[in-house]
């Protein structure tokens, strides 16, 4: 048996059996980072409202590029600015249980130590202050750009 990366299929992992007839190509592995890929493309698809409300009327329209839902270490992030190295996360209920604060300071801290600065709102803040929050979100992107 030998490892083959058919071109049709790249980046995937298949194991070749030679001698089998019942066996050409079987995929044996998906790894955390392809799986983390779909579900983050199944994400933008199926965005919430807030996070809709966020992209369409601001962040799209932003001089600098903003990813949506971009997988960053074993992470899906809400929004990804690259260039300055902010993201932008959109808190609904289930970050307020102690389970999910717990899991937001373990991937806060991942990203400081990665050099990536993490914007909080609540979806309480994008419904009711959206002004605010994009007023905010640009002087944090300039204070970003003139480090």
């Amino acid at each position: 048996m030998a490892w083959r990366k058919p071109s049709r299929m790249r980046g995937k992992h298949f194991l070749s059996c030679k001698d089998s007839a019942e066996c050409s190509i079987i995929r044996i592995k998906t790894t955390m980072k392809d799986k983390l890929t779909t579900f983050s493309q199944q994400l933008r698809k199926n965005m919430t409202k807030e996070e809709k409300h966020l992209w369409y009327d601001f962040l799209k329209q932003l001089p600098i590029t903003v990813n949506r839902q971009k997988v960053i270490g074993n992470y899906i992030v809400d929004f990804y600015i690259d260039s300055v190295k902010v993201i932008i996360e959109l808190d609904g209920s289930q970050h307020y249980t102690k389970e999910g604060e717990t899991k937001d300071i373990v991937r806060d801290f991942y990203f400081k130590r990665i050099g990536v600065k993490v914007l909080r709102y609540t979806n309480r803040q994008i419904n009711e202050n959206f002004n605010e929050v994009c007023t905010d979100i640009l002087a944090q992107l300039e204070n970003r750009q003139h480090k």
